[in-house]
């Protein structure tokens, strides 16, 4: 076999690597986008995940790539990225959502995949070619898309109970019933919308690094639509481990509830997928639920399992880091 040919099998293989690091991301993230529509009773298990698969791939015409263009330009220099790089990013974020699904813990693959490329590039070579102000940006989300999605959520909450505080509760909760329905769509837009471009962004990472893209070419359409349907299929599989813990582990939710949660988390994913700032949603999702219950009572919210969760968050880029750079010395002698 011929060194383009070689060449040619280990980029198609880390494109089939990415691809099921998307459909992972899709599975462990399926809780954000359904938890609240199914603890509230609104649709099925199975309706709920069909329903956000769906509007996670019609996500493709709503969008630009403005993720995508920061995962794959704005965190490190491309000029820096190889394919064993590529290689230990994506198999340190798989091997930690594989770790947080397991033990039903809600954790980022967004902040996964860039601890990922973060620890690859300096196992490979060290802090210069990381951009500071990219990470700087995503870094800052980590606290931003939370309590944005909390304000938001508390606030609509608030909002809502004013509006109809004189309606019969059976009737708003008929009324939210449906209207939930359409938050989750909106969710699961967001979801899709700024999540599957993080893998669009490593594989545009991956083929400008293996010679197949050079700078200022159009991505590749088949790149684009692929990552959308794996995130699709990922979520139509759905992450249940992690589904109770968001519904109702956190705080016990109603239809009006859960309405505010997801309009206000879809409300911030729109917000950062525009600006091109690669957000956690299981962050994003989180601050809201316990925007909502806290705008009841703050002994609505279970602040010891909210505390559990954050310390996932933490931890999500070192050690996903630390597992890309292990990676990284592994492919150095095998790829």
């Amino acid at each position: 076999m011929d060194p383009v040919q070689i060449s040619f099998t280990v980029i198609a293989a880390l494109v089939v690597l990415a691809l099921i690091f998307d459909f992972l991301n899709g599975f462990h993230d399926a809780a954000n986008a359904i938890a609240t529509v199914v603890s509230t009773g609104v649709l099925k298990p199975t309706q709920a995940v069909a329903w956000a698969a769906f509007f996670n791939f019609i996500a493709i015409f709503v969008f630009h790539l403005s993720v995508a263009a920061t995962v794959g330009k704005g965190i490190v220099d491309p000029a820096a990225v190889d394919h064993i790089v590529v290689f230990g990013a994506l198999s340190g974020a798989i091997a930690w959502n594989v770790i947080t699904w397991y033990f039903g813990i809600p954790s980022s693959s967004s902040h996964a995949l860039i601890g990922g490329i973060v620890g690859a590039t300096l196992a490979k070579a060290g802090t210069e070619p990381l951009i500071w102000s990219g990470i700087g940006k995503t870094v800052a989300f980590i606290i931003i898309s939370p309590v944005l999605g909390m304000l938001l959520g508390a606030l609509l909450m608030l909002a809502v109970s004013w509006i109809f505080f004189h309606k019969q509760p059976s009737k708003i909760d008929r009324w939210f019933r449906r209207l939930q329905l359409v938050s989750a769509a909106a969710y699961s837009l967001g979801h899709g919308g700024n999540d599957a471009q993080k893998t669009i962004g490593i594989i545009w990472l991956l083929l400008l690094s293996g010679g197949y893209l050079v700078h200022g070419e159009d991505l590749p359409y088949w790149v684009v639509v692929s990552c959308y349907v794996a995130i699709g299929l990922g979520t139509l599989f759905g992450g249940w481990r992690i589904v109770k813990t968001m519904g109702q582990g956190i705080t016990k939710l109603k239809p009006v509830g859960g309405f505010c949660a997801e309009t206000g988390g879809a409300m911030t994913l729109f917000l950062a997928s525009i600006l091109g700032i690669p957000v956690s949603t299981t962050h994003t999702i989180t601050g809201a639920i316990v925007g909502v219950g806290s705008s009841h009572r703050v002994s609505a919210v279970n602040w010891g399992l909210a505390g559990k969760i954050v310390w996932a968050w933490v931890l999500t880029i070192p050690c996903s880091a630390l597992m890309a750079a292990i990676a990284w010395w592994i492919g150095h002698y095998i790829l």
